[in-house]
């Protein structure tokens, strides 16, 4: 199975340019050409599953559309698409904001999708796609480091209540690097999938790991990849390939 993860900054695009007229000017602009480069790779991936954080839902920039119906239409697959903020917030209530979101595509049968939200966090948007063999946990986490402390805390609880094996993927925001992360990835018993810890941010240099797939034991990566050539956001795009082992496979039926 391959799943692949991407914080697509909306397709607002990325360089210099992103900076004009006025610093962050980029995320204002409309998105289509960025939006038909972004699907262009992700049929060039072949993923069963997209994981993508930063996604529009529908504001003026993307033209009104929801950018995984489109991406899912154009790849023959069925989106999932929740807003990040919760609708307590008053981000929710913001006229472009209350369309940033995050969202899933896949390709494969879904059993089940759920939307949860941390206790902490302007963005606390935790989304759950079960699939027949793993389940899928596409995060977004804060800046604060202190914050991100008790959302992991909020994410181990709900992941120990996972029905099958899974992975747990998204921009952690960790500029600590997975040192950050270790007590979290050892009460599950996780791992990275990516084991040589390659930077994912800022694509155009590298300097941080900012974006990871953390799998449970049962879980067996066969090909990982940080596509550095992809220059399409801010961030890298994670590639995984895995399999779901055969007695697991067995003892979730």
């Amino acid at each position: 199975m391959r799943f692949v993860l991407y914080n697509m900054r909306y397709a607002t695009g990325t360089g210099v340019k992103f900076h004009l007229p006025f610093p962050f000017g980029g995320f204002f602009r409309k998105t289509g050409k960025n939006l038909d480069s972004l699907i262009r790779f992700f049929r060039e991936q072949k993923a069963d599953v997209l994981g993508l954080v930063e996604i529009d839902a529908g504001s003026y920039r993307a033209g009104h559309r929801d950018q995984a119906d489109v991406i899912a239409r154009q790849l023959g697959h069925r989106p999932f698409c929740r807003p990040k903020y919760s609708y307590l917030s008053w981000w929710s209530h913001l006229p472009m904001m209350r369309k940033q979101a995050n969202a899933c595509i896949s390709g494969r049968s879904v059993i089940r999708e759920r939307t949860h939200f941390l206790r902490k966090g302007v963005k606390r948007l935790v989304m759950e796609l079960e699939l027949e063999d793993v389940v899928i946990y596409v995060v977004h986490l804060a800046l604060s480091r202190r914050t991100r402390a008790a959302q992991l805390a909020d994410l181990a609880r709900l992941a120990k209540n996972a029905p099958k094996p899974y992975l747990i993927a998204g921009d952690f925001n960790a500029f600590a690097g997975k040192v950050e992360l270790r007590d979290f990835m050892a009460d599950l018993k996780l791992a990275s999938a990516n084991l040589t810890d390659l930077p994912t941010f800022p694509s155009r240099a590298p300097r941080w790991q900012l974006d990871f797939i953390l799998h449970s034991p049962e879980i067996r990566v066969t090909h990982f990849e940080v596509a550095r050539g992809v220059r399409l956001s801010d961030h890298l795009p994670l590639i995984c390939d895995f399999d779901v082992l055969p007695a697991a496979r067995t003892a979730s039926a």
